[in-house]
């Protein structure tokens, strides 16, 4: 084609967009759902009996490119145990000033203790209020746990834990919109709520010892 005609052709997108129906979303009252993967802000979750998942081992805090997650982590005691095993996170702290939403610090968790939800009003004018503690990224406790600390209630050690998380026991608020009014982006439904979605809960498994010594998860 002769290139004169190029500009042509790009001006032809750009009467084909005049006239096409501007969509308008009037937000904040009307808020359009996310897609159900969508990156929102982070969770830190709990254990059925409401021990927290997170370890304090900052591979969070390692694998973020951004520099933008903070940890500490502290030991356990017989006297004031906070999540399974040796270590817990005493200090979190995310700073959404410099996160960008990229998941990488999910990925690394060992644990599933941080996930992501689908809320994304995270925006303020102040700069202290966009670093985000613990106790704004903590999952609420349910109905039946028990804050910690508190000795393990559902095994000997943190090894019995984990075997629950990998036969699929889900304890923590899901995240919000997963399932719920509004879609996507409304409001959070806990696992144990009328209506909501069959979760198996830690109730429903059984650790018992196999043949070959090794303790398994069963249905």
């Amino acid at each position: 084609m002769l290139d004169f005609l190029d500009p042509i052709k790009g001006f032809g997108v750009t009467f084909q967009e005049m006239f096409r129906k501007v969509e308008t979303v009037f937000y904040p009252e009307d808020r359009r759902p996310t897609a159900p993967r969508f990156h929102g802000h982070h969770q830190l979750n709990r254990w059925p009996d409401g021990l927290e998942k997170c370890i304090g081992c900052e591979l969070c805090a390692w694998a973020c490119p951004a520099d933008a997650i903070y940890v500490e982590g502290r030991d356990n005691t017989a006297e004031a145990r906070f999540s399974p095993g040796e270590r817990y996170g005493a200090v979190y702290q995310i700073n959404y000033l410099r996160c960008i939403l990229c998941g990488m610090c999910i990925e690394a968790c060992p644990t599933r203790a941080l996930t992501m939800t689908n809320e994304y009003e995270i925006a303020d004018d102040s700069r202290e209020n966009l670093i985000w503690t613990k106790e704004q990224l903590l999952a609420p406790l349910l109905p039946g746990m028990e804050p910690p600390p508190h000795p393990m209630r559902l095994g000997d050690d943190e090894k019995d834990y984990y075997r629950l998380g990998a036969a699929g026991v889900v304890a923590t608020p899901r995240a919000p919109g997963m399932a719920g009014p509004g879609g996507p982006s409304g409001p959070a439904v806990f696992a144990g709520a009328e209506g909501a979605p069959a979760t198996r809960g830690a109730a429903e498994v059984d650790v018992k010892l196999a043949d070959d010594g090794a303790r398994e998860a069963t249905k």
